[in-house]
């Protein structure tokens, strides 16, 4: 064996892998045997790099401020299917169509890929039939941008392991009138899940995509190590939204990477809800003039969590504009880190971008910590980026409470008075509301 991981003594190497052992890995490995060989290679090799890449250390800057000691790779197992009841209402009735994966597995389906294939031309089918009829575009598209935020390990982890998940395709000129949903569900103690989603819009295509991720009970341990790819051709308009609802017992790692090509619109929001300690790491790259990248956040921390936010936008060529805002609210001993880099490439003149975290403190113990950053090669630029934290404005309160508004309403709707600018983005009425509504009763958790 020539791998480093190999080569060191059992015990050490059981550090750098924890659970996910190599007889996991070909446990795994043997439930896609059916899929195609270049597929099962560069499985074998995400294995390789996971298991010879270190744990992060405190002297690893893309782990500034995060907590370490709690993360680990043991006393998880790999999830499989296990029948069980499961509830995508109200969403099944304001999208087009919906896939539903319970423990790594397709469960169910709303809609048959064939009639959304027939009427449009869309393809809304599983990463597995993908790989057998659409290869080409798999290979193209599917974690094929590099790793710049520090999870190296954890995306290697994440390509090895990963057994399905969804694919979307909107060809050339076509436009999904309703959004479409993908549910990731985990269920069992214990389980490790590694959910995929693959957006592909072609040439002046428009498709808005929801993906939610959950655990099935609320006291269950976890482990969540997923990843979106997004692909914008040129004129493209292409809406992502993600709504991370992980149990309180779940680690949680989640990467997200964004092309955008000439005239190409992205927009992509991401909740934060669920989980004790959640990483969520998002790449954007600008790849051509007239490119647009809105990269959203929310997040609602409670108790001990902990929510580590990695961002890099990067500006690849003249006239293209991205705007990145995160906003936190935090309770309790809650805690939220932001790091954000603002990349300007030497021939990305005339670049336009911006770069705002915000974090409303709702606990005199909650931690916020931020950032943000810019690295610019080119001289014709609009550059700015800026961060903020503070508690609410007592005197909003007061002029809530002296109209008949209890305290505790009161601080509600000014949370979602400071959320809103964010929400807001969502063109989609229904979706809007049912967000809001979720985001609501976390609040109140």
């Amino acid at each position: 064996m020539s791998t480093f991981a190999q080569s060191l003594p059992t015990s050490a190497a059981d550090n750098l892998t924890g659970s996910f052992t190599r007889e996991a890995f070909a446990q795994s490995l043997a439930r896609c045997a059916h899929l195609p060989a270049w597929w099962l290679d560069r499985k074998r090799a995400a294995y390789e790099r996971f298991a010879s890449l270190p744990m992060p250390t405190r002297t690893n800057e893309g782990w500034r401020f995060s907590n370490l000691s709690t993360l680990t790779l043991d006393g998880f197992k790999i999830g499989t299917f296990v029948p069980t009841e499961i509830s995508v209402s109200p969403f099944s009735a304001i999208t087009a169509a919906t896939l539903t994966f319970v423990n790594n597995t397709f469960a169910t389906r709303t809609a048959p890929a064939a009639e959304i294939a027939a009427k449009h031309g869309i393809i809304f089918d599983t990463l597995q039939n993908a790989l057998i009829h659409h290869a080409d575009l798999i290979k193209a598209h599917l974690l094929a941008q590099p790793t710049k935020l520090g999870s190296d390990k954890f995306t290697a982890l994440h390509e090895a392991f990963l057994e399905d998940g969804a694919f979307i395709y909107v060809p050339k000129g076509v436009e999904a009138t309703q959004p479409i949903s993908v549910f990731h569900y985990a269920t069992g103690p214990g389980v490790a899940v590694f959910p995929h989603t693959l957006v592909i819009a072609e040439e002046n295509a428009k498709v808005t995509v929801a993906d939610f991720f959950r655990s099935k009970e609320a006291s269950s341990t976890h482990f969540a190590c997923g990843g979106n790819d997004l692909y914008a051709g040129h004129g493209s308009q292409l809406t992502y939204l993600a709504m991370q609802d992980w149990s309180d017992q779940t680690l949680s790692f989640q990467f997200n990477a964004t092309v955008a090509r000439r005239d190409a619109k992205v927009l992509s929001l991401n909740i934060h809800a669920g989980a004790c300690q959640a990483r969520h790491e998002s790449f954007s790259q600008l790849q051509a003039p007239g490119a647009h990248s809105e990269m959203l956040a929310l997040t609602v921390a409670h108790g001990a969590q902990e929510f580590d936010q990695r961002t890099l936008q990067i500006h690849q060529a003249p006239n293209t504009s991205s705007n990145l805002l995160y906003k936190n609210a935090l309770m309790d001993q809650s805690k939220t880190i932001f790091s954000g880099l603002i990349v300007v490439d030497p021939d990305a003149q005339k670049t336009d971008a911006y770069q705002s975290n915000r974090n409303l403190m709702l606990s005199d113990e909650a931690e916020a910590n931020s950032l943000p950053g810019l690295e610019i090669q080119a001289n014709d630029v609009r550059c700015t980026h800026g961060t903020t934290s503070a508690r609410i404005d007592r005197e909003q309160e007061f002029y809530l409470e002296a109209r008949g508004i209890k305290p505790a309403q009161a601080q509600e709707l000014l949370v979602f008075g400071f959320f809103e600018e964010v929400l807001g983005k969502i063109e989609n009425e229904q979706l809007h509301d049912q967000l809001t509504s979720i985001i609501r009763d976390k609040f109140k958790a």
